[in-house]
């Protein structure tokens, strides 16, 4: 009689002691043992690979409900799970916007079934709904709060001064923050190149993004209130973020940290268009060093598809976003096989972290009684992006061609298999992330 329902032997297992040449036993979703095991109804050989945490992917934007042609929950989940990834944050400017408690319930029931990973929910603040908010990110399945001070459109965009407090104010939860001044790219619309997507980041400024931070670091501290900064771009906001640890944690993206601009934007073009941009190869190291010097709390993939058709179109009428869900963790293991970043420095930034600071429950960590979440991964593994292998409904990516080291083998969600060389299991059964804010007293 079978004593667990999966078993994992053979592989390298990270656990927070290091890793360990172990067996993993689970039941009922979670992990029961890790050494010695009994039988199990299921057994995964999972010799020469490492078993790391579920990966967690804390910037996701799958557009559903009303861009679908773009993503959905289904599609942009499946991306995730190919990738190794069995957890993401999904974003609230969809149409219509995620800012209210119908909406958040709407985006639960559209992903129950559909969605191949487990998901939570951003509520975005708007000028409308700082009152709410308070409730609003206490409902189960919410990651937080989400503020665009920059680089968003109508009720989602809240640049001003007042708003921003109005917003701190109301709950307790980490708020996310797009920190690009609007102000100051309103002011500097007139530097963008028509055709010429590599004016972008000379648009969207160093200046735009440092003043942007600055301000809502103060704002935050007047309020007490915790921030996490997405998508940091410069290495000035990354020392400052560094100096206020207390209130501020922070993310990096793995395109910030490959491209560069000098040969991206001859390379890719409207491709390569982002928000904040694809800074210069200067920026890219300064991300790095101070990723060596422990600053940046996650890696996020701001994961925002858009089609082919709509990225042909001459820039600035081009939309801003690449597809990266699928790739974040083949980037950073391949990161990691060239000696930039160790593989616990990986685990730590893709799942430990976010566990750390969202107060994400039993999930990013290998730990008895936690979820059942692995990604399992061939680190010496060669092999080419190629198109085929991407699940993005958008169908491309500005990696495609790459050569890496390094791959995932199989992502598996609550003891269930989402895909194991690159197949997928049998069906979608992603669940609401659970977090501590919201997980007593409701």
């Amino acid at each position: 009689m079978a004593t667990c329902d999966l078993k994992l032997t053979g592989g390298t297992v990270h656990t927070p002691g290091g890793p360990v040449q172990a067996d993993i036993a689970v039941s009922g979703g979670r992990i029961v043992a890790i050494g010695k095991t009994g039988d199990a109804g299921r057994t995964i050989d999972c010799t020469g690979l490492d078993i790391l945490p579920g990966v967690i992917d804390t910037q996701v934007h799958f557009r559903e409900p009303g861009l679908v042609h773009k993503e959905d929950l289904e599609s942009g989940s499946i991306a995730a799970v190919m990738g190794g990834v069995t957890g993401v944050f999904e974003m609230p400017n969809t149409k219509p916007n995620t800012d209210s408690a119908e909406a958040i319930a709407d985006k639960l029931a559209r992903a129950k079934d559909r969605m191949w990973c487990d998901h939570a929910f951003y509520v975005g603040a708007t000028h409308h709904n700082p009152a709410a908010l308070a409730e609003l990110e206490r409902m189960p399945g919410t990651a937080g709060v989400k503020i665009f001070m920059g680089a968003s459109t109508g009720d989602l965009l809240v640049s001003d001064d007042a708003t921003l407090a109005q917003v701190l104010a109301h709950g307790t939860r980490r708020v996310a923050i797009h920190a690009e001044d609007e102000d100051r790219m309103n002011a500097r619309e007139g530097e963008r190149v028509t055709g010429d997507a590599s004016s972008h980041p000379v648009w969207r400024d160093d200046e735009s993004a440092i003043l942007a931070t600055r301000r809502i670091l103060g704002l935050a501290r007047a309020a007490g209130r915790r921030i996490h900064v997405l998508h940091v771009t410069t290495p000035a906001e990354l020392e400052l973020l560094g100096q206020n640890k207390d209130i501020a944690t922070c993310e990096v993206t793995p395109q910030h940290l490959t491209l560069a601009g000098e040969e991206a934007y001859p390379r890719l073009g409207t491709l390569a268009q982002m928000n904040p941009p694809i800074r210069s190869g200067a920026h890219r190291d300064g991300l790095w060093h101070w990723l060596n010097q422990g600053v940046p709390d996650v890696i996020g993939s701001d994961h925002a598809p858009h089609t082919l058709e709509e990225k042909s179109k001459p820039y600035p009428a081009s939309p801003s976003g690449m597809p990266g869900v699928q790739t974040l963790l083949p980037l950073l293991l391949d990161h990691a096989a060239s000696g930039r970043l160790t593989l616990q420095r990986v685990i730590e930034l893709t799942s430990a972290g976010a566990q750390r600071i969202f107060g994400i429950v039993g999930k990013g960590r290998i730990v008895a009684g936690y979820d059942a979440d692995f990604t399992v991964v061939d680190l010496k593994k060669r092999w080419v992006i190629e198109e085929r292998w991407l699940a993005s409904r958008s169908g491309w990516s500005p990696f495609t061609g790459m050569e890496l080291t390094g791959k995932p083998i199989g992502t598996i969600v609550r003891g269930q298999v989402a895909m194991w060389e690159d197949q997928l299991g049998d069906r979608a059964q992603g669940a609401p992330i659970r977090f501590e804010a919201t997980a007593i007293g409701r």
